[in-house]
Formats: structure tokens, sequence, C-alpha cells
């Protein structure tokens, strides 16, 4: 492994300028810009676009990234990239990539294109689980995943949230779909992401793909390899839905992109991730990652509200000890996550259920997803009978301060696995999130409620 570094002296590219144009031309130099990303198609997009505009640099980091249409279109992207001779850095966790190895192994064939695999397991094939299996006597080590998910174009946009690179995070399954939130971001915080970016690319936990899957044949070959297996699983990707306007009313970034400015609000930012190193620290219960004391700590601070959306929500004890000391100061606080219907995690579901009627007693107004209801809704479009399930992982207080990022609030994310939130300081981007949760009245939720023997719950349409 040869370490590299973000590119400083991006300044110049076409992306540079529009960054520039898109914050107010005497911000401080501590100031970013900030535009929600609800739509899974426009944030699909939007990233597809970017890298059709980058010049110097394009840096990825998933959790998973399919062998799916979505997956195959985004590869073939950064493909295209590199042949102008962008430099494209891929950093994927290896849980799920077995069976996108294929693809990686000859993408990386192409000059310009390096990929390389976080935490590998002991196996290159099979099911995530029988890989995971497999690598028991390791387990203490492998079972710790990089849950992190961010692009970057020129070191000077950056694209980051809860979305995977899958058919499922931007609606293009027939099965289920996810609802989720990404933030699209110029300005100061971009370099601290990017920082962040290369504390994992050079970290001692990160290995070059052609370390765990050496080529097959030539350069060249592998090359019309890649071809032959991503052009027709990329050409089976339904056409995005062209909508002018997201639900905040807000065009395209590829139409932005082409008018020379993007939409931000300015504000202020701080990036919290865990180190990658914290795969061969000891697991301790009372030392969470960074990441997620930072979401706490704002969380924490709340005096007025807060709203919490989560798809996993398992407080445990220190977090009803939170929710009572908020209480007790009179802040209001709103939960949203999954119902049994919607979640993705049923044994997840299942141990969160055990909290509920004490999060009730002490105040918390609860609600839970429904896709049947978000269906009748409209709310997040028309998809027949795919599934919604909530994945969105944000956090507003007192309508000013937002986290979003990949931090879960259970005992994954605080212990094992590593990730990444950024919380800003910008109550307008902050009024928009609490827009898009309650803009159509919570009729795409339940309302959880204590039934009058306090004994029983009760779920209110």
């Amino acid at each position: 492994r040869v370490a590299s570094h973000a590119f400083v002296d991006a300044h110049q590219t076409s992306l540079a300028h529009i960054a520039r144009a898109s914050l107010p031309p005497d911000a401080p130099a501590d100031v970013s810009g900030f535009r929600l990303l609800p739509s899974g198609e426009q944030s699909f997009d939007g990233r597809l676009a970017l890298a059709e505009r980058a010049e110097r640099s394009i840096d990825a980091q998933y959790y998973e990234l399919h062998a799916d249409p979505a997956g195959a279109r985004f590869l073939r992207v950064l493909r295209d990239a590199a042949a102008r001779g962008v430099r494209v850095r891929l950093l994927v966790d290896d849980f799920y990539a077995a069976d996108i190895y294929p693809m990686l192994s000859t993408l990386a064939a192409h000059p310009g294109v390096q990929v390389r695999i976080f935490n590998p397991l002991l196996t290159r094939s099979g099911a995530p689980l029988h890989r995971m299996l497999l690598s028991v006597r390791e387990l203490a080590r492998v079972n710790h995943r990089m849950h992190n998910k961010l692009f970057l174009a020129d070191n000077q946009v950056a694209l980051y949230g809860g979305r995977n690179i899958a058919d499922e995070y931007f609606y293009r399954s027939a099965k289920a779909n996810f609802v989720d939130q990404d933030v699209l971001s110029v300005g100061a915080v971009v370099r601290d992401l990017s920082a962040s970016f290369d504390r994992y690319w050079n970290s001692e936990q990160v290995w070059s793909l052609q370390q765990l899957v050496p080529p097959t044949a030539d350069a060249a070959a592998m090359q019309l390899q890649f071809d032959a297996i991503s052009r027709p699983m990329a050409d089976a990707l339904p056409p995005l839905n062209q909508v002018p306007i997201d639900p905040l009313r807000q065009t395209s970034i590829r139409l932005q992109l082409a008018e020379g400015r993007l939409l931000q609000h300015p504000g202020r930012a701080r990036v919290h991730d865990a180190p990658p190193d914290k795969v061969d620290q000891p697991t301790l219960p009372d030392q969470p990652s960074a990441a997620i004391r930072g979401k706490l700590a704002v969380i924490a601070s709340a005096r007025e509200e807060v709203v919490i959306v989560n798809p996993y929500i398992l407080p445990g004890p220190i977090g009803l000890k939170l929710m009572a000391e908020a209480a007790s100061r009179g802040t209001r606080v709103l939960i949203v996550t999954n119902s049994l219907d919607s979640t993705d995690e049923p044994l997840v579901h299942r141990a969160y259920s055990r909290y509920r009627a004490a999060m009730l007693k002490l105040g918390m107004k609860l609600y839970e997803f429904s896709p049947d209801l978000a269906r009748k809704s409209g709310t997040f479009g028309d998809y027949q009978h795919a599934t919604l399930r909530l994945h969105a992982k944000v956090a507003v207080v007192d309508r000013r301060w937002m986290v979003v990022g990949s931090v879960n609030l259970d005992a994954r994310s605080a212990l094992l696995n590593t990730e990444r939130g950024v919380t800003i300081d910008c109550p307008v981007l902050a009024q928009q999130a609490l827009s898009l949760i309650s803009g159509d009245g919570y009729a795409s939720m339940y309302r959880l409620a204590m039934a009058p023997d306090q004994q029983r719950l009760t779920w209110l349409a």
C-alpha cells in the first residue's frame, strides 16, 4: 500500500468555482454550505453528476456497495472519470463485498483507479454471515465494520449521510426501499471530511484489493471484463424519476451544476468519527466511540426540543438516563423509528420494543413508521407494492442544530462499528429537516401511547 492524500491544488477546477459561488462572497473560512437531499433519485443522480464534473479526484467510502444496477452504474461513472485523468480512490467495507468483487477487481485494472477494502474477512466468497462464521477465530476483529458513507469530488464538494450504494437506497428496488437523508456540502466541512477519508484510506486496517484478489489476466483483458460484467447490469437500472423539484422544492444537483451555483445554506459544522484502529481496540461498554459521543452530546445540550429519527433505537440505561434528564428540564423529545412492518432488523426491533413503555412513561413522544400508511399518504411517492423502510439517522436540537451521518442509536454503532457523524449549526437546515418529518401531519406514522391501564401500548394513526 502506498499512502496518498487529498489534493490541495484543485482550486481551479469547475467544481471549485461552483463551490465558491455557492457561499456568500464574504463568508469566513470556517463557514460551510449545506443542502438536504431527501429524494433518493436526486441523491443518486447527484453523485453521478458530481463524478461527471470531477477533474482532479473522486474519493468514495461505503459500507455497502452492491452488485446491482445502481452499484454497476456508480462504478461505471467512476471508470469514466478515471479515463478522463481523474484519480479515483474507492474504499469499501468487506462484510457485503463478496458479490461485487468481480466488478471491483476489474475496475481496479483501469489506470487511475485504486480500490481498497476495510478489515477483510478470511474468505473472499459466500454470503456475509457464512463468511463471518468462517472467520470466527478472528471474531473480535471482523465483528468491527466500517459503517461510514461519504462521496467527495475534487476535494470541493461532499455528499454524506445514511445512504449506501444499492438499488434500495435510491428507490430503484421493486421489493423494498429505504427512506433516508443525505447532505450536500461545500466549504470548510469538506476539508474535514476529506481528512477523515485520508485517515481511513491510509490506515493499517485497509488492504489493497490486489492483495486480496490477485489479477487473473492482464490489465487490458480485465478492463474488457469490467465492461462485460457491468454494462448489462447498469443498463437494467430503471430510469430515474427526473422530478423537477424534490419534497423541499429544490431543483436537482445536475441542473444547479449546469447553472454554476449549488443551493447551499451557510452554517458551521463539526465532524465526529471513530478512528479506523477502533478495530484493534478492546470493546469497552463504558467507552462509546467518538461518533456517538458527539451525537449524544448535542442531544444532551437541548433546552427546548429534540427530534430524533433513527431506524434502530436501543437507548439502554444511558439513553434512558438522558431522556429522564431531558424530561426534568422540560425538554420535549420526539422519536421516530421503524415499526415491526418496516424494519429490516426484526431482532433489533424486538430488543427496542422492551424500551417503548419506559420511554413513553418518561414523557417521550414516540412514532413508528408504517409502510402501509406511507403508501396511502403518498408522501414518499408511488411505490406500489415495494415496502418502505426508514433508514435516516437524523437528530434536530432546538430547531438550530442537526446531526446527520451513519450513527445509529444502538450498541453496534456505539461499540463495534466505525461511524461518522456531522453536527451542523444551521437553523434553516434544521427547520427543513423538521418540515420533512411533520410535513404530512405524521400521516406516514403511528403514534404510540400507553393504554389507560398503563400496562399496554396503543398505536394511533
